[in-house]
């Protein structure tokens, strides 16, 4: 480590004041981008729209991470928290090249400065935030809650990988945050890279001082160790002494973060290796360091006020349109721009070369660097059928067969992981296990099982930072699967929603390249949580998910084991969705066989004219309709019966696997014909549909079909309890019993000629409402259930 020189520190600082001014520039100017001719209203832009506050911050960490990574030819990822620091990230990205290679119509002149400044939060432009548009990006800073959980999922499995991520002090205090610095405890120095945090203290949210930037310092310090942290400290407004100090800060973390990388790596991952403590940087700077340090008397420097526009009022008031001109002018843009606009050799003098810029780093276009998943054949461990019904498996158990042949096939390569809240093994995946251990580094006992320094299962009980992991492991171009229970996917709605709006602008990007998909498997269901009761009944994430952009999300609800396993092995090869598949882990009926199973996946929805009693000679004379696994087991059941009670009327019975089929196919990629949706469901007879989750999804994805007055659904609706399994159909109205007398009360003329058969199905029902209480199991004529021969 040596100490900053007067020369490097010059070049540092020229740097940095290039980054503000083209920071404030982004902010306000619409013209004069050099400030060539005294400012006027008309260079002005009509809306002031972005964030200054956080701004000088963020460029003095790029400064001295482009220092380092060029002194120690570093491979470094940078993950930029605070929500709008877009005009920092944006002015660096310019500054270092890769902003006018990536668009090479905003060149690093002064047309293309001008034309940087117009875009910036301006209509055709770019968003005030760091975002898919801004290269060497991962994170969408929209939303704040993240930074740390994707800079350690992109460290994950990237042992040559530094990466860096600014926290800001209002972004410190969300939960997800606060979770996510447990996450030290599962980074394996040997196999993974390194993470650099820096907590940006800056004193302020928009309105309120910031938690962190307000507590006694030893108390601060306590608090971070106590995460597992080496706190180094960096704080001040006098320029040269904050460089000086930075530096030093920077050298320090990144000689410890090489000594326990060596360590790690001489010793291997041996169970004895006692977990390290990584370094981090506490940076304590003004909010809105270097701008107006006061506006009509009020205070603006070093306070909430300097979090967005400092000066709002430069178009009407020429008292602030000087104080702005002075203050771009403080920077001293004749000294870091030659006269055709170009920076000049000093500003660049710290900035690396290639691949190694922050803005070109391959790792944040993961894209790029993703591989094909091996050719696992799903068929392997596909289990027979011989007839539809004939026997039962677990499906989430045969698909934890199948994902740990993925994992032992991933096992040198290492870009394969399964995250989740606790419930690998609840989930019955625990098959995973045999080919890899759960990621732990703290401490273990011998009562612990299945814990491994280098293990690829991930599991920590927040759901947020489940999802932050694979979502900066995807985007860094790995793949993986998030398991969960289906009703606490909801903990991350807003987080699938950022990430789908990150993939869709993504694909509209021809530089990004495509990323593996983002992939659910919800489990633990609605129709399952009979022990659980209320509180762990909600299938909704899929209705919240389908409100999403169409060429992004996809929802599947296998019937059985092999279906599984087929939408599995689709959705894990897929790239750039997100993809939603809700099956069950309890004993089921196999109903295909896996080739049936794969050509039914394929088509999304079909009849299965097995189970019917529509031999295609007339239209029939009803349409039993079901999507999810309990859904088809009570359709099947239904059609059973009416097989045995009506022989003569024609019953279709249709699976829907995909279930964006229902769409029109204007409204979605997967989405039918009307031609082909009323050839499969008609126009003219009753459907009864049976479905997975609340009914009123399939009524608004079918509303506009020719036949959608003959729909009548049957779901889920908030009718839940500790109860036994087919107690949960009969509270909700989705039992085979009131399907068959949906059917007919719904069929013309049934209902004089099927009237004894409907009361039957009524007592059948209130039989099992005494039943259940009497014995507390479900009537045998529905536990020992199957399909007829």
């Amino acid at each position: 480590m040596t100490a900053l020189t007067a020369h490097s520190l010059s070049e540092l600082d020229a740097h940095w004041r290039a980054a503000n001014y083209l920071a404030v520039g982004q902010i306000y100017l619409l013209d004069n981008p050099l400030l060539t001719e005294p400012l006027r209203p008309e260079h002005i832009k009509p809306r002031l729209l972005g964030h200054w506050g956080t701004s000088p911050g963020l460029n003095l960490v790029h400064t001295h991470l482009n220092r380092v990574i060029k002194e120690r030819s570093l491979e470094v990822l940078c993950v930029w928290g605070p929500g709008h620091g877009g005009p920092a990230v944006l002015a660096n990205s310019w500054l270092e090249g890769t902003y006018s290679e990536t668009y090479p119509d905003v060149p690093r002149d002064a047309d293309g400065m001008a034309r940087l400044f117009r875009q910036f939060s301006f209509p055709g432009g770019v968003p005030s935030h760091v975002a898919p548009q801004t290269p060497g990006s991962i994170h969408e800073g929209g939303e704040l809650g993240y930074a740390l959980a994707h800079a350690y999922g992109a460290a994950f499995d990237h042992p040559g990988l530094l990466v860096a991520c600014v926290i800001g002090d209002g972004e410190a205090e969300t939960g997800p945050l606060a979770a996510s610095w447990h996450a030290n405890k599962f980074l394996d120095p040997v196999h993974d890279g390194a993470v650099l945090p820096v907590l940006h203290l800056n004193g302020y949210k928009i309105a309120n001082p910031t938690v962190l930037s307000r507590i006694p310092e030893a108390e601060l310090d306590a608090l971070l160790r106590g995460y597992g942290h080496e706190p180094l400290y960096v704080s001040g407004s006098d320029p040269a002494l904050v460089h000086r100090s930075m530096a030093r800060a920077m050298d320090q973390a990144l000689a410890r973060v090489a000594e326990i990388q060596a360590e790690a790596r001489t010793a291997g991952s041996g169970p004895g290796r006692e977990y390290p403590r990584w370094p981090m940087i506490v940076l304590r700077t003004p909010k809105g360091w270097t701008g107006p340090r006061s506006v009509d008397g009020d205070p603006v420097e070093g306070t909430w006020r300097s979090h967005q526009v400092p000066l709002a009022a430069v178009r009407e008031d020429p008292a602030h349109l000087r104080q702005l001109e002075n203050w771009l002018r403080s920077y001293r843009p004749q000294e870091l721009f030659d006269a055709d606009g170009r920076p000049v050799p000093q500003v660049l003098a710290c900035v690396p070369e290639g691949d190694r810029r922050l803005g070109a780093v391959p790792y944040a276009n993961g894209g790029r660097l993703l591989r094909p998943l091996p050719p696992t054949p799903p068929e392997a461990h596909a289990v027979p059928v011989d007839k539809p019904g004939g026997t039962r498996h677990e499906p989430t158990r045969v698909l934890g067969q199948f994902l740990g042949r993925i994992m032992q096939d991933t096992a040198a390569c290492r870009d394969f992981r399964v995250v989740g809240p606790d419930e690998t093994a609840s989930n019955r995946l625990d098959d995973l296990y045999d080919a890899t251990g759960k990621a732990w580094q703290a401490l273990t006992e011998a009562t612990d099982r299945n814990l491994s320094r280098d293990g690829r299962v991930m599991e920590i009980l927040s759901e947020h930072v489940c999802q932050g992991w694979l979502e900066g492991y995807l985007l860094t171009g790995r793949h993986g699967l998030f398991s969960t229970y289906e009703a606490f996917a909801h903990i991350v709605d807003s987080m699938v929603g950022q990430h789908i709006k990150w993939l869709k602008t993504s694909r509209e990007l021809s530089w990004r390249a495509p990323i593996a998909s983002l992939n659910y498997l919800l489990t633990s269901h609605v129709w399952r949580q009979d022990n659980n009761g209320f509180s762990h009944q909600d299938p909704g994430f899929v209705d919240h998910v389908l409100n999403k952009s169409p060429e992004v999300v996809r929802v599947y609800l296998p019937p059985d084991a092999n279906t599984l396993l087929a939408v599995a092995d689709h959705a894990l090869r897929s790239r750039d969705r997100v993809n939603v598949i809700v099956a069950g882990k309890q004993p089921c009926f196999d109903w295909l066989s896996f080739e049936d199973a794969r050509a039914h996946v394929e088509r999304g929805a079909g009849v299965w004219e097995w189970a019917g009693t529509d031999d295609g000679s007339r239209p029939p004379d009803v349409v039993l309709a079901c999507a999810g696994d309990v859904p088809t087991l009570e359709v099947l059941a239904a059609a059973a019966l009416l097989r045995q009670h009506l022989p003569s009327l024609a019953v279709r019975v249709v699976n829907v696997v995909d279930i964006a089929r229902l769409m029109p196919h204007e409204e979605h990629p997967h989405g039918m014909t009307d031609a082909a949706y009323d050839g499969l469901l008609t126009t003219d007879r009753p459907v009864i549909f049976a479905y997975h989750g609340y009914p009123w999804l399939i009524h608004r994805l079918a509303y506009r079909r020719g036949g959608h007055s003959q729909l009548h659904v049957r779901g889920y609706k908030e009718s839940g309890t500790t109860t036994t399994p087919f107690d949960m159909v009969v509270r909700n109205d989705m039992d085979r019993y009131r399907l068959v007398m949906d059917v007919i009360d719904r069929v013309p003329g049934l209902a004089d000629r099927a009237g004894e058969l409907r009361r039957a199905m009524a007592d059948q029902r209130a039989r099992h409402h005494d039943w259940i209480r009497a014995h507390g199991t479900d009537l045998p004529e529905v536990a020992d259930w199957s399909w007829p021969a």
